[in-house]
């Protein structure tokens, strides 16, 4: 479990990809503290397994499902990629429940400055949309973000400056795909609402005791 908050970002130092997966080679400090083999580390929103430590450097295993479903099928070395390690039972939840199982790919269509935040415009398939709340949490590239408001075809989320200084959301452009994981809470609603046609509100949260 995550919370969106990211604590580093590391760079692809190695990729190698097989018939059936990849194995990845990740350069990081802060992320590596305290971190030992079998640990979780979410690389973009994606929840990974440690299954190396190095001096700076840590390995994990991808799998073809992954690969397909998330923007790490793209990654090259060199790349820099948002990190966070699980959060851990004792700590302060500041973002939101991330759980690093990534819902889909969105794509990004418009960026603009709005005074000192800057707002980013994603389109994302019809089904994860409804998972989307105006308002609501959101995980882009793993990074925890309200929605500022919803589109016919999107969602837009307003950043502010320190996470653009310290995530690798700046080095996004128009057209770039970005990993997308809802918001867990409207998951659990529409699926305890049993109709996924009413899509979630906060109304229908608040019906299902949100």
């Amino acid at each position: 479990m995550f919370t969106g908050i990211i604590e580093e970002i590391g760079v692809v130092e190695c990729i190698v990809r097989k018939t059936d997966g990849a194995n990845i080679v990740i350069r990081a400090k802060t992320v590596l503290g305290g971190t030992k083999t079998g640990d979780s580390i979410s690389v973009n929103g994606v929840c990974l397994t440690v299954t190396e430590i190095g001096k700076e450097l840590f390995t994990a295993d991808i799998m073809g499902e992954t690969l397909r479903r998330s923007t790490l099928g793209k990654l090259s070395v060199n790349v820099c990629v948002d990190l966070e390690r699980a959060v851990r039972a004792d700590g302060r939840l500041g973002g939101h429940i991330v759980t690093g199982h990534v819902d889909g790919m969105g794509r990004i269509v418009g960026i603009r400055r709005d005074g000192i935040a800057v707002l980013y415009e994603i389109t994302a398939d019809r089904n994860l949309l409804r998972g989307v709340v105006e308002k609501g949490s959101v995980a882009v590239d793993g990074i925890s973000l309200t929605v500022a408001k919803k589109t016919p075809r999107g969602f837009v989320v307003s950043t502010i400056p320190h996470t653009l200084e310290n995530t690798v959301l700046p080095s996004r452009r128009v057209g770039d795909e970005v990993n997308l994981e809802t918001d867990i809470i409207g998951k659990y609603a529409v699926a305890q609402n049993g109709s996924e046609r009413r899509g979630v509100s906060v109304e229908l949260l608040a019906e299902c005791g949100f």
